[in-house]
């Protein structure tokens, strides 16, 4: 027998009766039926359940929608409803866990403003929560560091030097070749420029300023968190999903000792080296350039940046490297730690952890900039 619903007015009483089979395959006609009687129910309404035959979840949902869930709560706890007793359960049980009615229908509009306004909202709140989460990694990271600094048989030396060759040495070709190639551009775009004032000389002035106190970190950086993040994020990752890292807390290991430390100080290590290497690299594109273009011999290139360049600069630059590096190392393992256990979360705290280390080296990089400007240095 098909759902119906009817209401019917009958010695000035009004009885809404419920009849037939209320699942799932009836759901649709009964909820637009329920849409066209709303208007027309109210508090008085008596309910026939007579004919009521078959009834499932999505039925007795429809029915909460229909009588009301304060209604419905009552009218079971008096016994009012008169239903067979397999059916009254299936309805406490819905009713139980329906706090509120569920809209059947929901009416298609326009991207409203306020949505906007959520997802900003949501956005930030996601944000703030990563900034949380950051800060007290870093904090638990620089417990371990201060634990372990002074107690040399706590240092792992292989996992170190292994770390240090992944993510130095073998970084080495890339880094050197990109800052050769972007100080060749950097010349020719000086070149271009400071030739329409007749004053091509100070591309040289334009490369070491550059590359000593900007490129050639910010350069080096950006690739080791796209190499190196995304690498200790996968590492520790998969690791979680494969819960080696509850295995050492079994054993009595701290995952931040045997974990983290080792990828920090191969980090430290690594990208001052990367970063000396991608000024040199940087100057030497630079230099080719103009010894071809601008008929600016190395011996003179080499000798204006000797008389006109001070040695801060390159301090500068220098001294952005180690902060750079703990903060990639530390995101990365951040994010390898947050995996939950499954394949698709381990590729998405990968690509989250280069995301938010360039994101952090480009933030923190123009803040020493305008820091260093006010500073007059």
């Amino acid at each position: 027998m098909p759902a119906s619903l009817d209401l019917l007015d009958q010695h000035e009483q009004t009885r809404l009766c419920i009849g037939g089979q209320w699942t799932l395959p009836h759901y649709r006609a009964l909820a637009t039926r329920i849409d066209a009687l709303r208007d027309r129910l109210d508090a008085n309404v008596t309910l026939d359940f007579a004919a009521l035959t078959a009834l499932d979840t999505a039925g007795a949902q429809l029915l909460c929608e229909l009588i009301g869930h304060e209604r419905l709560q009552s009218l079971l706890a008096a016994d009012a409803l008169f239903l067979h007793p397999h059916q009254r359960a299936l309805l406490q049980a819905v009713a139980a866990v329906t706090v509120a009615p569920i809209p059947l229908s929901r009416q298609g509009g326009a991207y409203a403003f306020g949505d906007v306004l959520a997802h900003i909202g949501r956005a930030t709140i996601t944000f703030w929560n990563h900034v949380v989460a950051l800060v007290s990694f870093i904090g638990l990271t620089l417990e371990g560091l201060a634990l372990t600094l002074f107690r040399p048989r706590h240092w792992r030396i292989s996992p170190i030097v292994a770390n240090l060759e992944r993510t130095g040495f073998d970084a080495v070709p890339i880094v050197a070749l990109l800052t050769f190639l972007v100080g060749a551009v950097v010349a020719f775009l000086g070149a271009t420029v400071l030739a329409n004032f007749g004053a091509t000389i100070y591309t040289v002035n334009l490369i070491a300023y550059a590359f000593l106190r900007e490129f050639g970190v910010l350069l080096a950086a950006i690739l080791v968190a796209g190499r190196t993040a995304s690498a200790f994020a996968a590492q520790i990752g998969s690791m979680r999903a494969n819960e080696e890292i509850d295995a050492l807390r079994v054993l009595g290991l701290d995952p931040v000792a045997m974990l983290i430390l080792p990828r920090v100080f191969a980090l430290l290590i690594a990208l001052p080296i990367l970063t000396f290497i991608a000024i040199v690299c940087g100057i030497a594109g630079g230099m080719t350039v103009c010894a071809v273009s601008l008929d600016i011999p190395p011996e003179m290139f080499l000798s204006v940046i000797s008389n006109n360049i001070k040695p801060r600069h390159f301090f500068i630059g220098m001294g952005k490297a180690p902060v750079f590096a703990f903060l990639i190392a530390v995101i990365g393992c951040l994010e390898g730690f947050r995996v939950s256990g499954s394949a698709q979360s381990v590729g998405e705290h990968t690509t989250s952890a280069v995301v938010q280390s360039i994101f952090t080296v480009i933030v923190v990089d123009a803040v020493a900039a305008l820091f260093c400007m006010e500073m007059e240095w």
